[in-house]
């Protein structure tokens, strides 16, 4: 038997309509299952979930309407597409609104039941790989939320930012933007025996050289024009804890020489005074750029490089995780969904085709970034086109035309086809026709 994510259960109490509808499914290279009424079909469905139902509405004793309930109530993300004469188009409409995957209105061509079915199959293969992903997620984040992910070089970084913490040494970590230096940091510290005491955090390269050698050092009252008042700095803040530089590189080279002397002597001299503190503290700066090519140059103090240069951590780029990316992306999806109170969004074909064919120059930020458009209904809705080769004849540019024109429509409606049929002034039939021949699906915009 093939994996239960491609078989198909076809229900219908006439022999003949199962003969024939099963045969044409077969030819089309799908497992099919028959069953003549709802309970035998329900009875499988509960014992081996398969990847889509095809169900006649009309059935003697349970009919296709119940057998549907009954789904849903066992998996409401198993698809099913309803089979119905044309008298019931109506009611299939209200069980689409109910989750039902598709109906078929009698007759039907074969290739337009195989078509259904394989886009089911295709929806139901995209969920089995959501809810392993969430499985893999929530282990993840119960074994360790700061490292999400299974490559090697998040693995790698893993073991040894755990054993760097014990260590007690100052640490010097290398990453590009969005890569997710502070995060290290932050692991550093709560992973270190200084997890009680404060990690104080600032970035070099936000604020004017005046204002980073006070916020550093800190300073007397009246030690300069506008202090009016003593102000603790970072540094002695930090005592008993971590102090975390960021963007180290910007920072001017008269403030690197004090805080050289700080790292090597461990005190603290605010401005002002010439009375010491003595600092008890472990520096973690990080930087996006070589700090040795840039000692080299003259940018900044070798000294300083060498002095910081203990223990370096590098962060691999996200481009070099790839399999890390719709992990990361699943847990940004639901941090994001809660900030703004809503439901995560499915994970549509074209989102995942985005994830895996991007190559995050933002990193793990801008990874971030795009999963709260997402969870704000802001995402790709379909794949990028591409150019034909030829110039493309009318049909095919009216086809194009009325594609757009329809996804369009079904984004404004949220997905509902009866608010897309009168924004188009087309009957609900004949837009439910277009939409399977254009191969849209109504649920990814929901």
């Amino acid at each position: 038997m093939s994996a239960p994510s491609q078989r198909v259960i076809f229900v219908d109490d006439e022999e003949e309509v199962r003969r024939a509808n099963g045969q044409s499914l077969d030819l089309a290279g799908f497992t099919v299952e028959t069953h003549g009424d709802a309970e035998s079909a329900l009875r499988a469905i509960l014992a081996e979930p398969p990847g889509v139902v095809v169900t006649d509405v009309r059935l003697p004793g349970l009919d296709g309407l119940g057998l549907f309930a009954a789904i849903q109530e066992a998996d409401p993300e198993l698809p099913v597409i309803l089979i119905t004469g044309h008298g019931d188009i109506t009611m299939a409409v209200r069980a689409m609104r109910s989750g039902a995957y598709d109906f078929l209105a009698k007759p039907y061509p074969a290739d337009t039941l195989v078509a259904s079915v394989r886009r089911a199959l295709e929806r139901r293969a995209l969920v089995q790989e959501n809810r392993t992903l969430r499985a893999r997620l929530d282990a993840a984040v119960a074994e360790d939320p700061a490292f999400l992910g299974v490559s090697p070089g998040i693995t790698r970084l893993r073991l040894f930012v755990r054993e760097v913490a014990q260590a007690d040494v100052d640490v010097l970590v290398l990453g590009e933007t969005g890569s997710g230096k502070e995060v290290v940091a932050s692991a550093l510290h709560r992973w270190s025996r200084r997890a009680k005491g404060h990690f104080v955090a600032m970035n070099c390269g936000a604020l004017p050289d005046t204002v980073v050698e006070s916020e550093l050092f800190g300073h007397e009252a009246g030690a300069f024009t506008g202090a009016l008042k003593k102000r603790v700095g970072r540094i002695a803040h930090a005592d008993g804890g971590t102090l975390f530089l960021d963007e180290i590189e910007s920072m001017a080279l008269t403030i690197q020489v004090k805080l050289l002397r700080v790292l090597q002597e461990r005190v603290v001299e605010p401005l002002g005074t010439n009375a010491v503190q003595p600092v008890d503290m472990r520096v973690v700066a990080a930087t996006k750029i070589d700090l040795g090519q840039a000692a080299a140059q003259g940018t900044f103090r070798d000294d300083l490089y060498y002095r910081l240069n203990v223990v370096s951590v590098t962060i691999p780029p996200l481009r070099e995780r790839r399999e890390d990316v719709a992990l990361l992306f699943e847990h940004f999806l639901r941090k994001a969904a809660a900030r703004f109170n809503r439901a995560p969004p499915p994970v549509t074909p074209a989102i995942r085709e985005h994830l895996s064919r991007h190559d995050w120059p933002g990193n793990v930020r801008e990874l971030g970034h795009f999963a709260e458009r997402c969870a704000l209904g802001l995402a790709p809705t379909g794949p990028a086109q591409a150019e034909p080769a030829r110039p493309a004849t009318l049909a095919e540019q009216m086809d194009r035309h009325e594609r757009g024109l329809i996804r369009d429509e079904l984004i404004m409606a949220g997905g509902d086809v009866r608010v897309a049929a009168e924004a188009l002034g087309t009957p609900r039939k004949t837009l439910y026709d277009k939409i399977a021949r254009h191969g849209l699906d109504p649920n990814d915009y929901r």
